[in-house]
């Protein structure tokens, strides 16, 4: 006689399948707004009925929302649905020494609210509560109950270390250093949350719906108060071993000093000639002197004669340290962020894109940031959106 034992559930269960048409279906309605049953039905390949049961599961859920009916056509009009802006609200913070901006969005990406607090002077052990009530003011100022946060993201210039969680690369920052930030910030805020450095998430935020949207393998350079680059290999951000890819700022560049012991010297690299004090200086010695390095480059872009050699020698600098990124990385595009880059527009992103195709053998399209705001806060809220959707989407 044969023995027979039972077999093992086969993958494509009903339920797997439900919840795979079901988070289909979801996506679409995130990115294409309202759709009648008959449009996810298209959409996704289901047939009438099983679009019908998929909505009406999504709607018990409390996913989605009937929003009115299609008009004008022939035939009768037909019900519309978008996702549920209530499911799930998140938080997307970008910290900096100076303060921590927040803003809190519903769970189809519309932000409801911003705050700004200063920090300057805030005591270390005071970091985190300053943090978790800079978000429950914009909970509040968003007309939310406390308690209602899914998730919240934050940017810092700094990077968790992948193996015990502590912040790296970031001495400028106290209070930060604790081994269970993650774990007090969560408590403290009432919800998951993640932390990021503020470059990558900067990358997120185009790679979304900014300069790199539709690439999948780019750099994105960030020069301003602190120098850094993300990089994004196969749709994917490159964090390095310890996290620290993209911390380019101490990286030995010609033209500026060697920073032998990085750890302890404050100074060297490529930071020294692209960061908001080297743009100062630099624009001093052409008679280019204004409080802020944006100043100065604006009143660059103004002054025939000795504001074009200004920007061609900072456009020179950006291309130095871009050219050893790209000879290693060979990426199809480099984004250019930050306050320098930013206050320089197209005509400083057209002058360093031309030197970088002089010093590189790979030329790579260069383009500016195409976001208004914080790029950093933009990123923040798109990665906590990520891991809140995930939650709702997958569980209901």
């Amino acid at each position: 006689m044969t023995k027979t034992t039972a077999k093992a559930p086969l993958a494509g269960t009903p339920s797997l399948l439900r919840a795979i048409n079901d988070r289909a279906a979801l996506e679409l309605l995130l990115e294409n707004g309202p759709l009648s049953r008959t449009q996810i039905g298209t959409l996704t390949g289901l047939s009438k009925p099983t679009a019908s049961q998929l909505l009406a599961r999504l709607e018990a859920a409390g996913l989605v929302l009937p929003v009115g009916t299609t008009a004008g056509g022939p035939g009768p009009n037909a019900q519309l649905y978008e996702v549920n802006p209530a499911a799930g609200h998140v938080a997307g913070l970008d910290v900096t020494n100076s303060e921590i901006r927040v803003a809190v969005a519903d769970i189809t990406g519309s932000t409801l609210a911003e705050h700004a607090v200063p920090t300057k002077g805030v005591p270390a052990a005071e970091t985190v509560a300053k943090v978790a009530a800079a978000v429950a003011e914009t909970v509040r100022a968003a007309g939310l109950a406390a308690g209602s946060l899914r998730t919240a993201a934050i940017g810092v210039g700094g990077a968790p270390d992948p193996v015990t969680g502590k912040l790296r690369y970031a001495s400028h920052l106290p209070g930060w250093h604790s081994p269970r930030l993650v774990e007090e910030l969560s408590e403290a805020i009432g919800a998951p949350v993640s932390i990021e450095n503020d470059v990558n998430l900067a990358a997120v935020a185009e790679q979304a719906s900014g300069a790199a949207r539709g690439s999948e393998d780019f750099v994105l350079l960030w020069a301003g108060a602190g120098t850094g680059a993300a990089i994004v290999i196969a749709g994917r951000l490159h964090r390095g071993f310890t996290g620290g890819a993209g911390e380019v700022g101490y990286m030995p560049v010609p033209g500026s000093p060697v920073a032998r012991d990085v750890r302890r010297r404050k100074f060297g690299g490529f930071q020294e000639l692209v960061g908001t004090p080297a743009v100062r200086v630099l624009a001093r010695e052409h008679g280019l002197g204004a409080p802020t390095a944006e100043d100065s480059i604006a009143k660059a872009l103004e002054t025939p004669g000795a504001g074009d050699a200004f920007l061609v020698e900072l456009a020179g600098r950006l291309a130095v340290g871009l050219a050893a990124i790209v000879a290693v990385v060979d990426p199809q595009l480099v984004v250019l962020s930050g306050a320098v880059p930013t206050a320089g527009g197209e005509r400083l992103r057209a002058l360093v894109e031309d030197e970088l195709a002089r010093l590189s053998i790979a030329r790579p399209e260069v383009r500016s940031s195409a976001l208004p705001g914080s790029p950093v806060l933009l990123g923040a809220l798109q990665r906590a959106l990520a891991d809140a959707r995930e939650a709702v989407f997958s569980t209901h």
